[in-house]
């Protein structure tokens, strides 16, 4: 049997911190990589924090091969001067995956939430908790930065919504389901 495999690389931008997770999917079976953050409150000149997070997505793309980059899009929010910041973040990190190649796919942070969570409003603590048990993830490889189980929840909100199993087979009804997969159906 051929092992399928793609690299999924997720990112939660930002200008003070900056997230991101790694995750490998063989024969649809994902898996944590890496995960961790980018400390960006160190440097007073914003232009310097652009150039840090090209550079450390640069690096990342170069030590993981993603085939795929999932980020989180900007939120809108009352400060306008926080949001053109974040959005610099995010179109830096961007032109970094789009100088190799690769393939970006921007989710709201709703999107993110509700496809880890179920709730579009769960807290960074429960998104972490929902992505450790999904992915066994354990207990000493877990981040206390949000920020990474963030970049990672991008990465695995990506897998989702491109790892839909119905694509392959149509069905007309939930009977119809349950007819074709007696062995996803508990009673």
């Amino acid at each position: 049997m051929i092992e399928k495999e793609r690299i999924i690389l997720g990112i939660d931008p930002g200008t003070q911190v900056m997230g991101y997770g790694v995750l490998r999917v063989v024969n649809n079976k994902p898996g944590m990589l890496a995960m961790g953050v980018l400390q960006l409150s160190k440097y007073d000149d914003h232009y310097l924090k652009l150039r840090r997070i090209f550079e450390r997505i640069i690096g990342l793309i170069d030590e993981f091969l993603p085939d795929e980059l999932a980020i989180e899009a900007p939120f809108f929010g009352k400060n306008v001067q926080s949001m053109l910041k974040l959005g610099r973040a995010q179109g830096v990190a961007m032109a970094a995956a789009l100088s190799r190649d690769i393939p970006i796919f921007e989710y709201a942070p709703l999107k993110i939430k509700m496809s880890i969570t179920g709730n579009g409003r769960a807290a960074k603590e429960q998104v972490a908790y929902m992505l450790q048990n999904f992915l066994k993830i354990p207990d000493e490889n877990m981040l206390t930065q949000m920020d990474a189980t963030d970049g990672l929840a991008a990465a695995v909100c990506h897998f989702f919504q491109t790892n839909n199993p119905s694509q392959d087979t149509k069905f007309t009804s939930w009977k119809d389901y349950m007819a074709k997969n007696p062995g996803k159906v508990k009673k």
